[in-house]
């Protein structure tokens, strides 16, 4: 029967199991995954399984980490991921949360845009290190991402998004992340994308500031093509600022309804 070794395609007998494997194909493995979840006892292996098997504190290859990352993930759901080109506009607290969701997911290519460089008032939301105050974000970003999945294409653009670039940087996505702090900034954004690429999904956020409850914070559709994430109403303001936790409350909304979005599994 046939199943699948660190994602590669394997014949074994039927009736196979779980440790004897290990002892043939990799005997000082200490993790072992099947179909997702790891496996604490042994067990008889069946047809289209996916096993992988892992060496603690080993640095894998960038094919080998691709194959360990895919474990994780519900079985067939990687390809759809990987062809997926997602763009992120505004690599702030809302951006550079989403952009290391989709990176830890496997999304193949993520085009980002800001014009910002990382400040001290960042760090408390934003996914950036004290070393890189003073460079500009989206090649922070960047820098970050490819530590984590060196196996993504990552297209950086440092400048403002403007009616004028929009099809240049992101003509080319399936979706789009809308990521901006600024309303009139988020308005001219949505507006633009959706009459210039009306079969074209949009991902926005609204209502993320302070700290009130993380079940006000929700993905609601608006529109056929748009999503909109957050309570709409909490604002940053004077005595309401925003802080991490709700922040990437919203930014994970984002990246599941993009996630979701790729699967063909459209959110409510």
């Amino acid at each position: 029967m046939l199943i699948y070794l660190n994602e590669n395609p394997l014949k074994i007998q039927i009736g196979s199991r779980l440790y004897t494997l290990r002892d043939k194909k990799q005997c000082d493995a200490d993790i072992l995954i099947v179909n997702g979840h790891p496996a604490s006892v042994d067990l008889e292996l069946k047809e289209g399984d996916h096993v992988v098997m892992i060496k603690r504190g080993e640095q894998p290859s960038a094919e080998e980490l691709e194959s360990l990352m895919m474990a994780r993930h519900t079985p067939g759901v990687h390809e759809k991921i990987k062809r997926g080109c997602v763009g992120i506009a505004g690599a702030g607290g809302l951006g550079s949360h989403v952009a290391i969701a989709l990176a830890r997911v496997g999304v193949g290519q993520i085009n980002i845009a800001d014009f910002d460089v990382v400040e001290p008032s960042n760090l408390n939301r934003q996914q950036y290190f004290i070393d890189q105050i003073g460079t500009p974000k989206v090649i922070a970003l960047r820098d970050n991402l490819k530590r984590i999945n060196p196996g993504i294409k990552i297209n950086i653009f440092n400048l403002k998004v403007s009616p004028e670039n929009i099809v240049e940087l992101f003509g080319a996505v399936d979706i789009l992340v809308e990521a901006f702090d600024a309303a009139d900034q988020k308005a001219m954004l949505t507006n633009y994308f959706l009459s210039h690429f009306p079969d074209k999904f949009l991902v926005a956020a609204s209502g993320i500031a302070g700290y009130e409850s993380s079940n006000s914070i929700r993905t609601t559709r608006i529109a056929e093509h748009f999503y909109l994430c957050g309570d709409g109403i909490t604002a940053a303001e004077p005595g309401c600022g925003l802080m991490a936790p709700r922040v990437g409350i919203a930014a994970h909304h984002q990246a599941n309804a993009v996630l979701r979005l790729l699967l063909n599994k459209l959110p409510e």
